[in-house]
């Protein structure tokens, strides 16, 4: 019963999120292997060691599609593999008007397979999802900077 007393009020808080905001994304890990997509293209672009960071980034933010994946019990190395390839298609410069399309691509977990989740309803408030990538930015800046300022006694100093 508490189950679904709480699963009720994740459903209603969504719904209010989305009339909030007014604004929607593809959901099913779409944003994720888009931004991934492109932010490893930009990290191309850059002859310093930020691109390390920003490839390191993007690989991260694959984490969500391959975690809803393994959730399902499906293989997350070949439908992520597939989504990343969607998006990347779509991002192309060269991308006609159907492959622009590709860029709603997530995962139809239920069939084990990817598909236009914006056609299938598969969305989300973009306010859930912006706040969701901050927060989990900031909580890897301020672990980035704690490690930077520990320091290590040497080892006559050992207590």
């Amino acid at each position: 019963l508490d189950e679904m007393d709480r699963a009720l009020h994740d459903s209603l808080c969504v719904v209010k999120r989305m009339l909030e905001s007014n604004t929607l994304v593809t959901g099913g890990g779409a944003v994720e292997a888009a931004l991934s997509v492109y932010l490893e293209e930009f990290a191309t672009t850059l002859d310093t060691r930020e691109q390390l960071a920003i490839q390191e980034f993007a690989d991260a933010l694959l984490v969500i599609p391959k975690t809803l994946a393994v959730n399902a019990a499906k293989d997350s190395s070949e439908l992520v593999a597939k989504l990343r390839a969607c998006h990347a298609k779509s991002q192309n410069s060269n991308a006609t008007d159907e492959d622009k399309l590709l860029s709603n691509t997530g995962l139809d977990l239920v069939n084990g397979e990817i598909r236009d989740n914006l056609t299938a309803g598969v969305v989300e408030p973009a306010i859930s999802k912006i706040k969701s990538l901050r927060f989990a930015t900031e909580a890897a800046i301020t672990i980035l900077r704690i490690d930077d300022r520990i320091t290590l006694n040497p080892e006559g100093q050992q207590k």
